[in-house]
């Protein structure tokens, strides 16, 4: 997971044990939650089997996206930090069986890095 705790730079840890009732729908038999991390309204779980991204979307936050990536379907991410032009940092996730990468935006001041 070291890989994916970069990416994230400095989110908020999510309690595991409320997240773990929050989406236990999500969840298959026997999978368990090794690490949640909040951006915003965006949450990212890391699971014993996968990824999943939680986008809530709206004014309200009532709609919500749910992007589910097994481990062996990343094929490479690739972050681009905030420059002094730009001011939104962009993570991209390639997943194999699409060409184009899901992608994710944050304010200049959350540390990608």
């Amino acid at each position: 997971m070291g890989l994916f705790d970069g990416i994230i730079g400095n989110a908020s840890e999510v309690n595991l044990e409320k997240l773990q009732e929050e989406v236990k729908d999500l969840l298959t038999p026997n999978e368990t939650i090794k690490n949640a991390y909040k951006i915003i309204r965006d949450t990212f779980i890391f699971t014993d089997k996968r990824l999943i991204l939680i986008d809530k979307q709206g004014v309200t936050g009532k709609k919500t996206q749910y992007h589910s990536i097994p481990y062996k379907s990343i094929l490479h991410f690739s972050v681009e930090t905030a420059g002094t032009f730009d001011l939104d940092a962009e993570l991209k996730i390639w997943v194999s069986g699409s060409e184009l990468p899901i992608q994710k935006n944050f304010n200049k001041s959350t540390n990608m890095s």
